[in-house]
């Protein structure tokens, strides 16, 4: 899949759209999920233009990637879940359900998640 620079991400990355930002520097922007599923729920999204954690593996340099992994672990901590433990899911494809073609993981927290995924059929 190309990236689309007309996604939402890309557009709120250049000020088209509007977040609740929560933290940003040079590599990542962390902001509020608009439906959030859990008490904490932040997008945290790498600046570079990126379809899907694959495409950014393979892609990206090895500074970015440290810078987006650092930043993703910086969001946490500051999102104050580390302790109590948060999970991160970043969808990648159809197969996935990824909705917004930019890579981006969901950090979710501040209380009980349950289980990740029930079998169908189970």
């Amino acid at each position: 899949m190309a990236y689309d620079p007309q996604n939402i991400f890309a557009r709120i990355l250049r000020g088209e759209i509007p977040c609740t930002k929560v933290y940003e520097d040079d590599a990542v922007l962390a902001f509020r999920d608009i439906r959030p599923q859990a008490a904490t729920h932040v997008l945290v999204i790498p600046k570079g233009p990126y379809t899907d954690f694959q495409d950014f593996a393979e892609k990206a340099g090895d500074a970015e990637i440290a810078g987006y992994i650092r930043g993703v672990a910086r969001v946490a901590r500051e999102a104050g879940v580390v302790e109590s433990g948060y999970r991160l899911i970043s969808n990648c494809g159809a197969d996935a359900h990824q909705e917004v073609p930019h890579l981006h993981f969901h950090l979710f927290g501040g209380e009980p998640l349950g289980p990740l995924l029930a079998r169908k059929g189970s």
